[in-house]
């Protein structure tokens, strides 16, 4: 009969092991999954700027303009929220536990803000008369910045869930590959922003 070496088996890694000096499974799923948005919202900037060389006038005449600073403070309040999500895998990093959930709270409220503020602004375009319906340039501002705004919105829920299992003292040190996950996502969703602020509100 086989002899069962218990020592051994306690020395697997569990499923949130991040092992030294490489990438394990789940962290490399969400490298790909990226990968895959990388390219979709490729093909949007790429559609984007086929219509902008096509067009004789950009924006065209009638619309409403676009607050370069309104977008700049939006921009302020995501790369905040990107530095306390990278501060919170510092934290847990070093077993930091309360840190990690005070990061992952303010990390929330930005995208939330961030949401808001987004809505605020589409509230007063649409006031202006400038819809998905209304023209090319309405078409595609909203278009990007509506498929970005859903990208954030799907990375604020996952926040809460890292949060939420944060509250129940699921991550450590060793085991917290879920909230390097959430980073590595909420960054992306940072970097397409910074894309769009540069693409719609700085090279008009």
């Amino acid at each position: 009969m086989a002899v069962v070496d218990t020592a051994a088996l306690d020395e697997l890694p569990a499923p949130e092991h991040h092992k030294p000096g490489g990438i394990s499974s789940s962290l490399l799923g969400m490298v790909l999954f990226i990968a895959s948005e990388v390219m979709f919202f490729g093909g949007l900037f790429g559609a984007y700027f086929t219509i902008r060389s096509s067009a004789t006038r950009w924006p065209p005449e009638g619309t409403p303009h676009l607050s370069t600073w309104y977008a700049a403070g939006l921009t302020t309040i995501l790369v905040t929220s990107s530095v306390t999500m990278q501060l919170g895998v510092w934290a847990i990093r070093k077993n930091d536990q309360r840190r990690l959930k005070l990061c992952l709270v303010a990390s929330l409220l930005l995208g939330v803000a961030f949401l808001c503020g987004q809505a605020l602004e589409y509230s007063k375009l649409i006031g202006e008369g400038m819809t998905l319906s209304s023209g090319v340039f309405g078409s595609t501002f909203y278009t990007l910045t509506g498929f970005h705004g859903a990208h954030v919105a799907g990375g604020a829920a996952f926040i809460l869930i890292v949060f939420l299992r944060a509250r129940s003292g699921q991550f450590t040190a060793r085991y917290h590959d879920t909230v390097e996950m959430a980073s590595y996502y909420w960054h992306f969703v940072d970097v397409v922003w910074l894309g769009l602020f540069s693409t719609i509100y700085l090279l008009r």
